[in-house]
């Protein structure tokens, strides 16, 4: 059954990729996209994974429903989702046997530390003038996938979980520009959509082989 689950999420999430990922909203876009993870999610159940990596998931399909959606209510709803899938990814970290976070200060992990800091300052000053309205949601959600790096960066090895972390960053980094940075009509935008869902629905996947399959 587990198995069937991922397959099943992999072949909608492909779909997505290929079919889905460029064009406007739509009830199918939704359902497509929301199920790609969502059963992501009932197979890290059915593989007796982690409550916290199951809540992830699922709090990851929700946040996919709402931006499949049109409006500024979605995407707060969307961010809200996310935002909440990352701290219960957070919670998640901290309950693997050797994670400590003093190790965020030593060697690589200080230099990757420093860097997701310096990404964060670089996209917090280049977003606060293109947000309005949605300034303060996006500046909190900012914060909150930064700390999911750094919490990553304290699990004892440097496997699939901190790869996961990277690609989340990546794919959150590239949406914003999509959304406030780059111009309408820009040819960027005919490309980035395959670039934030393929890295995106990989962080997920590869949290669910991390802690699932574990």
């Amino acid at each position: 059954m587990t198995e069937m689950l991922f397959g099943a999420a992999a072949a909608l999430s492909l779909l997505f990729w290929l079919g889905f990922s460029a064009r406007g909203p739509s009830w199918v876009k939704s359902l497509i996209k929301t199920a790609s993870v969502a059963l992501l999610a009932a197979a890290a159940l059915t593989a007796g994974g982690p409550f916290w990596l199951v809540a992830a998931l699922m709090l990851g399909a929700v946040g996919d429903f709402c931006l499949s959606r049109h409006g500024e209510r979605w995407f707060l709803g969307g961010v809200a989702a996310f935002a909440l899938a990352h701290i219960a990814y957070i919670v998640l970290f901290q309950q693997v046997d050797g994670f400590d976070l003093a190790q965020v200060t030593q060697g690589w992990r200080a230099t990757t530390a420093l860097a997701l800091v310096a990404f964060a300052v670089v996209m917090a000053r280049l977003l606060w003038p293109r947000t309005g309205a949605l300034r303060g949601a996006v500046m909190i959600y900012l914060c909150i996938i930064v700390a999911m790096g750094l919490a990553a960066l304290g699990l004892p090895v440097a496997g699939l979980a901190m790869l996961a972390a990277l690609f989340f960053v990546i794919s959150d980094a590239v949406l914003a520009a999509e959304l406030f940075l780059i111009p309408k009509g820009h040819r960027a935008h005919f490309r980035t959509p395959y670039v934030v869902w393929a890295t995106y629905w990989g962080a997920q996947a590869l949290f669910y082989w991390a802690f699932a399959l574990a």
